[in-house]
């Protein structure tokens, strides 16, 4: 198995490790201290070692941060894990805060006593953040306070040691461009900019750049390395040489000067100290590399990723290996949903149901001789009150039987060499209650908006966001977590800059691959989410009309339950375009599944709906 179903949370420790936390205050002249859910890379999963918001807080959710004071713990989250924060932090220590309406700056800015210091970890934060934190202290006559190090650290007895898995090297037919091009394409930006240099401290962006592939984090498979691109071409890569075995070097050689990690800050001085300009991101670059190079006399230019959009926007290799991919892992599903159909209601556990999936994505991909690398993130598979919480992760603990008039939601993933996917279903067990199967259906309608959605070039995330929500806007409901998030090329299952959400100002571009995943949750009830993935692409033209459009192009090919929907609520168009979409499905699934149940399955699964 790709993932375990042990329960990490530990708030029984939370009292225990902030009182030790809080020791350290007066010696580290600060009187409070953020932890935030990242590590020295600023990547969404983290290894073991970084994990220290779980260690401290008990809170075992992707995105975070806790504040502690002398005098409050405040664990901020998003609105995917307000209800998992409540079960999972000791509720006499941490109080619960708004990552995105009250984030750590606002409070600080309202509720931080004059003269307040705030001691941050330099390697776990970014300019951008720190920028934030500064203005929000300065007008108190607080201050933010640079550690030397992680107080946290030695406090956490145990402590995982660093990954050091071996870097692996990704073929030139899935990439679509030689390393060696892009590295040139980057020094003329960097030469352009009149820069001296780029600091690439992404991981995805690296695995990008360089055409290779890694295991240091769960689930999402780049190494964790930083790069140093030049004007002239040069880079210098700086990356555990224990990770690089000898074809890796070979390759690597020609491309690149290897350095240890820690050699960073030391190439940056000496950059720096000739008085050179060297790019980087703000939103991503940790202040302890940003400051070493003004230290040593340098100029940092903010400047965006270079690597973000080209790597968001997928190229004809990157497409069709992601396209191929969707075929496999869509016959996978097909065959685990037609065996989940075949189940008696109450026999099933949640983790029966992901290790079946995983198991039949091993199975296929086997078959198909393109394997299982891993799960692109821990499935999600919530039965009857369990799905109304967005982001579940079913436990030993918490694991409960699939029962006879629920609904079942199973948001899943796979890695493949040439491709990551993302799909959700949710699927009746039994007969389902009339009510659910409307909100079902109004999920249903934002879905097919924005597979059918046609839009002007310019348009960004934030202008389609309301496409998905306005059925359940009219219903007098709605969802707290984005419509969509980009993912990449055998890459981050959650990659920037794309999304479709309401703060999305990225405009949307042919080859950025998104999520399509309206939902809907009533706590202590019910849960449902529908999720295809899709990528942007130029429209055809209609008749009549003045301007380029864009549109989206469907990679995800699996049925929706037809149990759950109620047709006269949906428009013509809307009936068309699903029973279009099943149509196509049946077509290019049949000829991956052997098994004759399966195929009669899918036939039944994928037959025309009618009103009548």
């Amino acid at each position: 198995m790709f993932q375990s179903f042990d329960n990490k949370s530990t708030p029984q420790f939370g009292k225990a490790r902030v009182e030790a936390l809080r020791a350290t205050f007066d010696r580290l002249g600060i009187d409070g201290f953020l932890v935030p859910r990242a590590d020295e890379y600023q990547g969404e999963y983290v290894p073991e070692s970084a994990e220290r918001l779980a260690w401290l807080t008990g809170f075992t959710g992707s995105a975070g941060v806790a504040l502690v004071t002398r005098a409050e713990a405040v664990v901020f989250v998003d609105g995917r894990y307000t209800t998992q924060l409540t079960s999972q932090v000791d509720p006499s220590v941490f109080t619960g805060g708004d990552l995105v309406g009250a984030p750590p700056a606002k409070w600080l800015a309202e509720l931080a006593p004059n003269g307040f210091r705030l001691g941050i970890d330099p390697w776990l934060h970014t300019g951008a953040e720190l920028k934030r934190f500064e203005t929000a202290l300065s007008e108190k006559g607080g201050a933010v306070v640079l550690l030397d190090g992680n107080p946290l650290d030695p406090l956490w007895e145990g402590r995982p040691a660093e990954p050091l898995e071996p870097v692996v090297l990704q073929p030139d037919h899935v990439t679509g461009i030689p390393a060696a091009t892009k590295i040139e394409t980057i020094a003329e930006i960097v030469y352009a900019r009149k820069a001296n240099a780029v600091l690439i401290t992404d991981p995805s962006s690296i695995a990008w750049i360089f055409n290779i592939r890694g295991n240091d984090v769960p689930h999402t498979p780049h190494p964790l390395a930083r790069a140093i691109i030049y004007a002239d071409g040069k880079a210098d890569l700086f990356l555990d040489e224990r990770k690089v075995g000898d074809d890796a070097q070979a390759y690597l050689q020609p491309l690149a000067t290897l350095f240890a990690p820690d050699e960073i800050a030391a190439r940056l001085h000496a950059i720096a100290s000739a008085a050179g300009r060297i790019l980087a991101d703000a939103d991503v670059a940790p202040v302890a590399l940003t400051l070493s190079i003004v230290e040593a006399g340098g100029q940092v230019v903010e400047a965006a990723d270079p690597v973000k959009l080209p790597r968001a926007c997928k190229n004809a290799a990157e497409l069709a290996g992601s396209a191929a991919a969707h075929l496999q892992d869509g016959a996978a599903m097909v065959e685990f949903l037609a065996w989940l159909d075949g189940q008696a209601p109450g026999s099933l556990t949640e983790i029966k149901a992901v290790t079946a999936l995983e198991a039949t994505r091993a199975k296929v991909g086997q078959g198909m001789q393109n394997p299982l690398k891993d799960v692109s993130f821990d499935t999600i598979s919530g039965a009857g009150q369990n799905a109304a919480i967005m982001h579940y992760r079913v436990t030993t603990e918490s694991d409960r039987k699939l029962e006879d008039g629920e609904m079942f939601l199973i948001d899943s993933g796979a890695q493949y060499i040439n491709g990551t996917t993302d799909i959700t279903r949710t699927v009746a067990i039994g007969e389902v209650p009339e009510e659910q199967k409307r909100f079902f259906t109004l999920v249903l309608k934002g879905f097919i908006a924005i597979s059918l959605a046609r839009f002007p070039k310019g348009t960004r995330g934030c202008d389609l966001d309301p496409l998905a929500r306005i059925a359940l806007w009219k219903a007098g409901a709605d969802y707290a977590h984005g419509t969509g998030h980009g993912v990449g090329s055998y890459l981050s299952v959650h990659e920037g800059p794309q999304r479709i959400s309401r703060v999305s100002k990225q405009e949307l571009l042919p080859g950025m691959i998104l999520s399509n995943e309206p939902g809907y949750y009533r706590p202590g009830a019910f849960g449902i989410r529908i999720e295809n993935l899709v990528y942007v692409r130029d429209a055809a033209p209609v008749e009549g009309g003045d301007l380029p459009m864009l549109s989206f192009e469907t990679l995800t090919w699996c049925p929706v339950d037809r149990r759950l929907i109620i047709a006269s609520l949906l428009t013509d168009e809307e009936l068309q375009w699903l029973n279009r979409y099943h149509a196509q499905v049946c077509e290019k699934l049949l000829p991956l599944i052997s098994d004759t149940e399966v195929r009669q399955w899918l036939v039944s699964a994928t037959t025309d709906i009618t009103r009548y």
